[in-house]
């Protein structure tokens, strides 16, 4: 079993677990991140006056799915989320180890 977090822009969430629903993940998360990494920060008004925002608002799915799923379950992630703009989001893989699985 594989762990899969993918890391979107927030508009690009709903697709990204539209997309999700089709296929056959054990579980998933979701929950609000922010984060920046190649587009850095960005500068915002408030007030009339500028300042910067280190951080950008993102979003965090975790899904957990079988190995033989990967290839494909990642494929067609980056497909929906994929904007070709810079700060797209990013997907990370881990190993689960079953054994040290617990349910509550």
């Amino acid at each position: 079993m594989k762990q899969l977090t993918i890391v979107v822009k927030p508009f690009r969430a709903e697709a990204v677990l539209q997309a999700l629903a089709t296929m056959d993940v054990v579980a998933c998360n979701v929950c609000e991140a922010k984060g920046y990494s190649r587009q850095k920060n960005y500068l915002e008004q408030y007030v009339g006056s500028e300042y910067s925002m280190a951080f950008l608002p993102k979003v965090e799915i975790t899904v957990w799915v079988e190995d033989e799923q990967v290839d494909e379950i990642a494929e067609r992630v980056a497909k929906v989320a994929r904007t070709g703009r810079i700060g797209d989001g990013k997907m990370f893989l881990l190993a689960v180890e079953p054994e040290l699985s617990f349910e509550f």
